[in-house]
């Protein structure tokens, strides 16, 4: 009798990656910004996703990056480089994350597929960098600043299989993806919800969407300490 085979290795690093980007409809995201009049709240929502989808665009080792939405102002997403594709309307956000890599994964199958969420003005180019160039495993992603959620969730050889939403962490955790832990991922971490999330997010430097919203509304409050 034959043994059985060895358990398939670590994938192969892939030289690129492409990133999928679900971005509910402005007008009803951002909902527990609720100390902020709503034309404020949506206006961040949108250059929140803006300022996250622009810092990936020209990270290195970043082949595609795709816009899953329904969002009326969905062209505003072309202008800083990305694909926009149509949502599957009312299916979710994980619905929507599996379409776009099922997108993704058709055009450019060789590439490893990461999900990001669309909330992190913070982002930095070279923060992203670092980390799809750890990619620990076949299938990993980075918590949030929280230690509760996630922001990014990654594969290579595999199915994506996203659980966004309430626990994401330990979620994924428990379909055994492997969590990437390194030192300088804070503005990766950083996802704001919350009006202390957007200081921590300012704290640590928007881009140059939010800070436009902030600055023409004139938001207060949300001045880093010297």
């Amino acid at each position: 009798m034959s043994s059985p085979p060895p358990p398939p290795g670590p994938a192969p690093h892939p030289d690129s990656w492409s990133l999928v980007f679900p971005v509910k409809q402005t007008t009803i995201g951002k909902s527990r910004l609720h100390g902020l009049p709503d034309e404020v709240r949506q206006a961040l929502a949108r250059a929140f996703a803006l300022d996250t989808v622009a810092a990936s665009v020209t990270t290195a080792g970043v082949r595609r990056v795709v816009v899953v939405t329904n969002d009326p102002d969905a062209d505003s997403f072309l202008t800083v480089g990305a694909e926009v594709i149509a949502d599957v309307a009312d299916a979710g956000l994980n619905a929507a994350l599996v379409h776009g890599a099922h997108r993704v994964a058709a055009a450019h199958d060789a590439t490893g597929v990461a999900a990001l969420t669309g909330d992190l003005p913070a982002l930095r180019p070279e923060v992203l960098a670092i980390a799809l160039g750890a990619a620990p495993a076949r299938r990993w992603f980075v918590s949030d600043s929280g230690g509760t959620g996630t922001t990014l969730l990654a594969a290579s050889g595999g199915r994506l299989s996203p659980a966004f939403g309430s626990h994401s962490r330990a979620a994924h955790r428990a379909d055994g993806a492997v969590e990437l832990e390194l030192p300088g991922l804070e503005t990766l971490r950083r996802d704001v919800d919350t009006e202390v999330d957007l200081w921590d997010a300012v704290r640590l430097g928007v881009g140059p969407y939010t800070q436009s919203v902030l600055s023409r509304f004139e938001v207060r409050g949300l001045e880093p300490l010297p």
